[in-house]
């Protein structure tokens, strides 16, 4: 876990555990108690599905099974001990014994070793890997959750004054001062903002039991707290200008291909060391034989010690280890190419995600420095001409409507740029779904150049 750790306390300022006992179980129980007693911040929900998501938790034990392959791996190859016992009626005994040893494996052990210790560096970075996409996905659901409740809390305004329109609207047709057309149009924005409220509610407890599920919640958990209204947008914008070289150096998924290249290139090597010979096995063998001997009506046994070794391999006479060569030699090549290709792509999405960060940033910036305030602008002064009847109450309705926009908009901008940040944090770090299918594609080459026999 210290590669996991390390990259997680450096890239998230967050901490993980592997649980392994009661008592660990016990004690994160306590931890995540004590956070969801208060109203979740953004931070708290991340250290949460850090700590209590079960699928984080069986990448952790996969890890664990990583290792132990690693160790498997490591070892000399064991040796096959046989035991034989033959009698021929009783006249003679014949008892064999050996020893076969994979001679092969012994050899290539050291570079088996080095391969096997890659391998397991690149399950220590898919581990963080998915570290990285749970934190990733938690902080995105979170900022969608607490943006479709500000949502609603704006809609549920925007509904009491809608109603009070309608009743309005209600009340002057009555009396005549309202027609009927302008009547149903009272009526149907307030039928309207009924709707879009609806809407808001259904999306703001989807959102709440998909971050309940990241964070590994159930039971009475899921009445977790979460604040009223995103965080303000920060004064000034992030500026990375050596954002595509930050991005090369630390991408979990590009280090992922980098070790599948070096581990392909000493599998390429041991490859071309065994070509000319697939197994090499040597047996060690001890034989005894008893022979039941009668001369002149008196029997004796008569012991025969054989000792001796055999030497089994095997030669690919058909075609000289080219096929194996030449598919480790492809293997290569493709590792080299898909490296290259993906530092391509990595440059290409931190800088689509940094201008990403920096548009979202102006709009949301628009939306809270100049049109939401010209919005309340207008809609003051709109109340006030209808108050002193200069303003009818068509003209105030288009008001509230477009104001009801304007702020709907303006929490969604704010919601994107927090979303944007999420998204440069995974375009510079990693956090992406494909980076676990990286790095297995030199597994079966091991197993096949190890020297393995019967």
């Amino acid at each position: 876990m210290s590669v996991v750790e390390g990259i997680t306390a450096g890239e998230l300022q967050k901490d993980v555990r592997k649980i392994t006992s009661e008592t660990e179980a016990a004690e994160v129980r306590a931890r995540v108690k004590s956070m969801l007693s208060g109203t979740l911040s953004a931070d708290q929900a991340v250290q949460i599905a850090l700590l209590n998501n079960r699928g984080l938790q069986a990448a952790f034990n996969e890890l664990g099974v990583s290792e132990a392959q690693m160790i498997e791996a490591s070892l000399p190859p064991s040796p096959t001990i046989s035991l034989a016992r033959l009698s021929a009626g009783g006249l003679a005994l014949e008892i064999e014994r050996s020893v076969l040893q994979n001679v092969l494996g012994l050899l290539t052990l050291p570079r088996r070793r080095e391969i096997a210790e890659i391998q397991f560096r690149q399950a220590q970075l898919r581990a963080t890997n998915e570290v990285l996409k749970t934190a990733a996905e938690t902080r995105r659901t979170y900022y969608r959750a607490v943006a479709a409740g500000q949502t609603v809390i704006l809609l549920k305004k925007a509904r009491l004054v809608a109603e009070s329109l309608s009743d309005l609207a209600t009340k002057l047709g009555e009396t005549g001062a309202l027609n009927r057309i302008n009547q149903a149009r009272q009526h149907e924005f307030y039928a309207q903002v009924s709707h879009q409220l609806a809407v808001a509610i259904l999306r703001h407890r989807t959102e709440r039991d998909r971050l309940a599920r990241l964070m590994g919640l159930w039971g009475d958990d899921v009445k977790y707290r979460l604040p009223d209204e995103l965080r303000v947008l920060p004064g000034n914008a992030m500026r990375r200008e050596e954002i595509e070289s930050e991005a090369v150096a630390s991408r979990v998924d590009l280090q992922l291909a980098r070790l599948e290249l070096e581990s392909l290139a000493k599998s390429y090597g041991l490859t071309r060391a065994t070509r000319f010979i697939n197994v090499l096995e040597v047996r060690a063998m001890s034989n005894s034989e008893w022979d039941r001997v009668v001369e002149n009506g008196t029997s004796s046994t008569e012991k025969l010690p054989w000792r001796g070794f055999e030497v089994e391999f095997q030669i690919p006479i058909y075609d000289f280890g080219e096929a194996r060569t030449r598919g480790a030699a492809e293997a290569y090549r493709r590792a080299i190419n898909r490296l290259a290709d993906k530092a391509i792509n990595v440059r290409g999405e931190a800088r689509e995600a940094y201008q990403s960060y920096r548009g979202a940033y102006d709009i949301a910036k628009l939306y809270s420095g100049k049109l939401v305030p010209l919005r309340d602008v207008i809609s003051e002064e709109m109340l006030l001409q209808y108050n002193g009847m200069l303003a009818d109450l068509f003209e105030l309705l288009g008001d509230v409507r477009a104001r009801n926009q304007t702020n709907v908009a303006a929490i969604e901008a704010l919601r994107d740029f927090w979303l944007s940040t999420v998204d440069l944090q995974t375009a510079v770090v990693g956090g992406g779904g494909d980076a676990a299918l990286i790095g297995e594609g030199g597994a079966q080459m091991v197993a096949a150049d190890s020297g393995g026999g019967h």
